[in-house]
């Protein structure tokens, strides 16, 4: 083909590219270095010649140069200019030789942007090269708390380990990871037959992927989601074939991502008990659950269990249900799930945060089958999860402490600092002080390496503690010591319930919200939770948590109503009415009411660490 042919070319694909960036409202030109580079730059470092991904070659430092091309680097001058003759001369070398010499480009951002050789590319880019050689000069932003400058400085330790600049996540949290998908979590340097065989892997990855027609960014979050389900060295022998047939499996779980998708908190139970089963008569369901720990021994699985129990004599007409047991690896969990499965289950309960990924790989590979984890705030569509709002009943809790403490000093003692985690204690602190003016609450934390727990607030003195919750994973046994006098009640079967009705009468599909997951978090309005007070409580006390209760319940009390302050003074929420959920949900602040602090993760126990990974908390930021 005759290279003004090509050219001619070329330029329609320019021209249609500068159409649909009009049509979506962008620039119809070459992206521009947004800023003098003395300016956005803390230093300068020199790469020497490195081969750059084509596909991020997004713009150019002279701005005069911006409409010459499409944001592409497709030409966009008409066939009978100057800029067309020298663009044809260079296709015309390179088909006879080859283009050779290599650009000059700053990169900022993982974003390359041309100083020399905007032809080049152009050719290049038109005869899909994959990369293209290139001088670099690296621009270093100055560290900020912009999440794509923090998402940077972790690709400069991933590029420093392995020296592939291919894979680029804009968002915290994205290559560590990768890195413990792949079971890489150290910061040792990367051996040539690593870095070979990874190279290889994703460009397999990426060939099955453009068959999807799916730009840079898709295909990076994609192969993240890809190795954490699938498995980097269960993988690493597919042919891009068997990758392009599993791609549709986790197509949600990587616009969840792409979109920014997050969860949709469910806050109302609407659904109420049917007149007549929607579900086929003579066809029950079969439900398994999946624990990681054992009834005998942990407080938690027994509730579950207690409430797996009354689901299937409420609903026996309608379902039979399966249980397992000390699901404590990975892959007990896997084995559970497949074993649940090959006996028909239709939902799985996997009743854990810690078993939320396994019930993800295998939700993926399983569509026809409705997974839940207890858990909370975790975006994956592919899995429902479900957790007790436990705030509202605390907040009651913390009234009962402040009306009986005469000096102030409340104890609180939490588990694992993760999402809900905070709001409650918060909660507790402010129904302590709605009837205490001087109160003030001491936290102290189980999970800390260094101790910690309800002995360190017995040593200081205090004698009313928040202890002890039924829902605690590791409550442990009781003290002789210790009198109960208040305590939060979960009605797992209750929530069971009304989970299971929600696919019998299709309201299930109902509540999709597109790639966004969707979590249940009930509390005492939908009297998932309450609490129960003893009867070594005066008798006024007793009345005060029924009549907050109530009022909670009719909505005419928020624990967290109207303005809020942190333990630095500042006010986090300012406005005349009730603080959203998302925000309560995801809360990474202490109340100004609260002595104590959120421990940094490298304080806590491995065990704790783990939790915090599975609920996203420890990539928060701590206020």
């Amino acid at each position: 083909m005759p290279v003004l042919e090509e050219y001619h070319n070329a330029l329609r694909l320019g021209q249609k590219e500068i159409k649909a960036a009009a049509a979506r409202g962008e620039e119809t030109g070459l992206q521009v270095l947004p800023g003098d580079p003395e300016e956005l730059a803390m230093r300068r470092e020199s790469l020497g010649v490195v081969e750059v991904p084509s596909e991020l070659i997004v713009g150019t430092c002279n701005k005069l140069r911006r409409n010459s091309f499409s944001p592409g680097f497709y030409p966009a001058l008409e066939a009978d200019s100057e800029f067309a003759g020298k663009w044809a001369s260079l296709c015309q070398a390179h088909l006879n030789e080859g283009i050779r010499d290599p650009i000059k480009a700053v990169e900022y951002l993982n974003r390359f942007y041309v100083v020399e050789g905007h032809k080049r590319v152009s050719v290049l880019k038109y005869f899909g090269a994959i990369t293209i050689p290139a001088v670099v000069t690296r621009l270093l932003p100055r560290p900020s708390d912009d999440p794509e400058v923090t998402a940077y400085y972790e690709f400069l330790n991933f590029y420093q380990m392995t020296g592939l600049n291919f894979l680029v996540f804009r968002r915290p949290g994205e290559y560590r990871e990768l890195m413990e998908a792949m079971g890489r979590p150290s910061r040792e340097a990367w051996s040539a037959e690593e870095i070979h065989d990874f190279r290889s892997f994703y460009y397999m990855f990426r060939d099955a992927c453009l068959r999807e027609n799916a730009d840079q960014q898709y295909i990076s979050l994609a192969f993240l989601v890809y190795v954490k389900l699938f498995g980097y060295q269960a993988s690493q022998g597919k042919l891009s074939t068997q990758i392009a047939r599993e791609l549709p499996m986790i197509r949600q779980e990587v616009r969840n991502r792409l979109e920014n998708a997050g969860v949709t908190l469910m806050l109302e139970d609407t659904v109420k008990k049917p007149l007549f089963p929607f579900h086929p008569i003579g066809e029950r369901l079969c439900a398994a659950f999946i624990h990681a720990g054992s009834s005998d021994t942990s407080r938690w699985v027994y509730e579950h269990e207690c409430g797996r129990y009354l689901l299937e004599d409420t609903m026996n007409d309608q379902l039979y249900t399966l249980s397992y047991e000390n699901a404590v690896t990975e892959q007990a969990a896997e084995a559970a799930i497949n074993d649940a499965m090959a006996k028909g289950a239709d939902l799985i309960f996997t009743t854990d945060p810690s078993l939320l990924l396994p019930s993800v790989k295998q939700a993926v590979r399983h569509p026809e089958v409705k997974f839940f984890n207890c858990s909370l705030n975790n975006s994956y569509p592919s899995v429902r999860t479900y957790y007790p709002r436990m705030y509202e009943a605390k907040f009651i809790k913390g009234a009962i402490a402040g009306t009986l403490s005469r000096s102030g000093w409340i104890g609180y003692v939490a588990d694992y600092p993760t999402f809900g985690t905070i709001a409650s204690i918060n909660a507790f602190a402010q129904g302590a002080r709605m009837v205490n003016a001087n109160a003030r609450v001491l936290l102290s934390w189980n999970s800390l390496k260094e101790g910690g727990g309800i002995d360190s607030l017995r040593a200081k003195g205090i004698v009313y503690i928040d202890y002890l919750d039924r829902l605690a994973a590791n409550a442990g046994p009781r003290s002789r010591e210790l009198h109960n006098l208040a305590m939060i009640h979960c009605d797992w079967g209750r929530f069971y319930q009304s989970l299971v009705r929600r696919v019998l009468d299709g309201s299930w599909k109902k509540e999709s919200r597109g790639s966004s997951a969707i979590s249940y978090w009930w509390g005492l309005n939908q009297k998932i939770v309450d609490v129960l007070c003893s009867r070594r409580l005066p008798a006024g006390t007793r009345r005060l948590a029924g009549v907050l209760r109530d009022a909670i319940r009719a909505e005419r009390l928020d624990p967290f109503y109207g303005v809020l302050m942190n333990q630095q003074g500042h006010v986090v929420y300012g406005d005349d009415g009730p603080l959203p959920a998302q925000q309560i949900l995801s809360m990474n602040w202490l109340s100004t009411y609260v002595e104590g602090s959120i421990p940094r993760p490298e304080e806590l126990t491995d065990r704790a660490r783990a939790w915090m990974r599975v609920q996203g908390f420890e990539e928060a930021g701590l206020k």
